[in-house]
């Protein structure tokens, strides 16, 4: 390929994601590290031309002569090998955020070995950081004991350049410029600390940290359980997510970025640098469906852990670190957002909502471990019977519904997660994990919330279950009701819905807009597109289901990462990158094509 840009920025397609299971940084196709944030993913980042080119901060290593572009992950790794093939020659970078010797690292480091494949190439590089998103930080260069050091509020960051030239030093950065000759290889790295002393490690000790990030990734990667045609797109998905995992506490982001439009030049822009309910459910499905016992456990701990802090209360969204997030949602000013596509945010509003279906989504995690070898403590059963109770008095009130929306409706998506905490709640009971003694009340009220769907979410004519209460509008997370349980297999509105879903919400090929009305304000929404492979292999149409399922895969960049959204007409990736929700539909979808047969 041949990167190009469009008034500095790159299309989202052109986007790697490094990770080191503390941060992430996101690498365009033209070996600019266009996003960087320390020490944490929800940090402010250091780096973050993805939203504003001109002061947003990146680092850039690339030929200084016309080149044409190939690039791949370093089987089952997070590591990015990038090929620059010139006129006269060619250059290998290899790109890692590095772990230490027995996990992550106490600082960030940012390697990038350049080797040189044949010829000759003159290449030139930077160091330049950014506002962090904040009109009064001011980054600031200067030599220290003849290190290269650069200062943004707290945050110092180290260059270590060998074999690159320079390092030369401007007021905001650093840079250098050098010709590789073929068998050369030249380091380009940047290590990072925010508020504490910093540590310059030698280059062969970040050589070797390489080396050993491209061992680790692969001995997790392998213990991945699927076989068959969507190994890759499992693989793929099951490293994005561990990537976007905080070590320390087990949560996974959203994504690792804010405010990526869902359409260019709208203001529907959004932060998704935050741990929801509902994700961190369907990873823990997923990630137990292919053998990620581990994660598993880490997961429910810390959905567990973190609600126990306003039990019976729920939130839909949590910070990592699994303490509340406010609901304002601040506009950055000092950035112009991705293509001008204005305003960038900071924060989530949706985190004051009421969202009745994170419930179900809650006990559908714990119901999930405890089908595979995991045990409850007392507490944490006391808590869920508490919640269950709780779900009984509140699942016939109008709330935000599934996608977060400004308008409180009675939203069928919110009815079916209440029918799902109750169902798994008197299982839950039936096997001695929950205290039995409100289990009656939980079986009743499960089947009023089944009832009350039946009459009042129910098309007649659309013969589909709807948006919401009174409306015959639809909405694509209806397909969830097969993955939940509500409707068998063999349900006759089960098979009718996804027909009328498909209908309605259809784009082309695998293609769902998220509800009615939604063609003209955004992209096909790609979650979608799993719900309904899966939805289909429950129902019995497991060779459409497994097409489906290779457009879906198509729809990804070429390093097999998807984002939120896509324009159906010209195949553009729109949204927040990578997003986490649209890589669990695929393991997901993938794993019931296997499960049903489908997997050719």
């Amino acid at each position: 390929m041949t990167p190009t840009r469009t008034e500095g920025f790159a299309p989202l397609r052109d986007y790697a994601l490094l990770g080191d299971l503390r941060t992430t940084a996101l690498v365009a196709a033209d070996g600019a590290v266009d996003w960087l944030a320390v020490p944490e993913l929800d940090a402010p980042p250091v780096c973050a031309a993805l939203l504003d080119p001109a002061e947003g901060g990146r680092i850039t290593l690339a030929p200084t002569v016309p080149y044409e572009v190939s690039r791949r992950y370093v089987e089952g790794t997070m590591v990015l090998e990038t090929t620059f093939t010139t006129r006269e020659g060619a250059v290998r970078v290899t790109d890692s955020l590095n772990f230490g010797a027995l996990g992550r690292l106490p600082w960030t480091e940012l390697a990038r070995v350049v080797t040189s494949v044949s010829g000759r190439v003159p290449m030139a590089w930077s160091v330049r950081p950014g506002h962090r998103l904040a009109a009064g930080n001011r980054p600031w260069a200067r030599l220290d004991h003849g290190l290269p050091l650069l200062t943004v509020g707290d945050q110092r960051l180290a260059v270590v350049a060998e074999g690159l030239g320079g390092p030369e030093l401007e007021d905001r950065a650093v840079h250098g410029t050098a010709v590789l000759e073929a068998g050369g290889t030249a380091l380009l790295a940047l290590v990072a600390v925010d508020a504490e002393p910093l540590h310059v490690p030698r280059p062969d000790e970040i050589v070797l940290r390489l080396e050993r990030t491209i061992a680790a990734w692969q001995q997790w990667s392998g213990g991945v359980v699927h076989e068959g045609p969507w190994r890759q797109l499992v693989v793929r998905g099951a490293l994005t997510l561990k990537a976007l995992t905080s070590s320390v506490t087990g949560a996974i982001a959203g994504a690792a970025t804010t405010s990526l439009p869902e359409k260019i030049g709208s203001s529907r822009n959004y932060d998704y640098r935050f741990a929801w309910i509902r994700d961190a459910s369907y990873a823990l499905d997923a990630m137990s469906r292919i053998g990620m016992s581990e994660e598993l456990h880490a997961g429910v701990s810390w959905l567990l852990d973190t609600v126990s802090r306003e039990a019976p209360a729920l939130r839909p969204l949590y910070a990592l670190s699994g303490e509340p997030v406010s609901a304002a949602m601040e506009e950055v000013e000092a950035a112009p957002g991705y293509r001008h596509s204005a305003p960038v945010h900071v924060g989530n509003a949706a985190a004051g909502q009421t969202q009745l279906g994170s419930y179900g989504d809650l006990f559908d995690a714990v119901w999930q471990y405890c089908q595979r070898r995991g045990h409850l403590d007392q507490a944490s059963g006391t808590m869920l019977s508490a919640m269950a109770d709780h779900v009984c008095d509140r699942w016939n009130t109008p709330d935000s519904g599934f996608w977060e929306l400004g308008e409180r409706r009675h939203y069928t998506s919110s009815k079916l997660g209440c029918w799902t905490a109750l169902d798994r709640a008197v299982r839950m009971a039936a096997e001695g994990r929950l205290p039995s003694s409100h289990a009656e009340r939980w079986r009743l009220e499960r089947d009023a919330v089944r009832a009350w769907i039946d009459q009042h979410c129910w098309s007649d004519a659309k013969q589909s279950y709807t948006f919401y209460a009174g409306t015959d509008d639809l909405d694509a997370a209806a397909l969830l009701a097969a993955r939940t349980g509500f409707c068998a297999g063999d349900d006759p509105r089960l098979h009718s819905t996804v027909q009328a879903v498909r209908a309605e919400l259809g784009a082309g090929g695998c293609l769902l807009y998220r509800y009615t009305g939604q063609q003209d304000k955004e992209g096909a929404f790609l979650a979608c597109s799993g719900w309904l492979v899966e939805a289909l292999c429950r129902t019995g149409h497991t060779e459409e289901a497994a097409r489906l399922c290779d457009d879906f895969a198509g729809r990804a960049n070429d390093l097999g990462l998807f984002t939120e959204e896509i324009d159906p007409a010209g195949g553009e990736l729109l949204g927040n990158f990578p997003q986490a929700l649209t890589h669990l539909a695929a393991i997901s979808a993938a794993a019931s094509l296997a499960q049903s047969g489908g997997a050719r």
